[in-house]
């Protein structure tokens, strides 16, 4: 099974930016693959833009920075449940830890 976290974030966010020192390591660490799309990178953001956008149709509800944990994100992907805006390192791995067990 191909289970990914697909951080949302953009350049300019100083909340994504902390997150960033921590957060690609507790997903990985979860058994996760990583994936970080900035707004900015255009190539990114339009190869996972359907499934942001199917989350968030106008985008006004998502957080800074927003992580949608889904399945086969390359292909017909499903989103399991997702993480919105900072958290300390404990926190952001139990909600990522929630999001996995509501989907077993």
């Amino acid at each position: 099974m191909d289970r990914a976290v697909i951080k949302f974030s953009s350049e300019d966010c100083g909340i994504c930016h902390k997150m960033s020192f921590f957060d690609q390591k507790v997903v990985e660490e979860l058994g996760l693959r990583f994936i970080s799309v900035k707004m900015q990178d255009t190539e990114a953001y339009r190869k996972y833009r359907k499934i942001l956008l199917t989350q968030y149709p106008d985008k006004s509800e998502m957080g800074w920075p927003t992580y949608l944990v889904c399945d086969t994100p390359e292909g017909e992907f499903k989103i399991l449940g997702e993480v919105k805006g900072g958290h300390p390192k404990g926190d952001f791995r139990s909600r990522l830890q929630a999001v996995l067990a509501e989907t077993n």
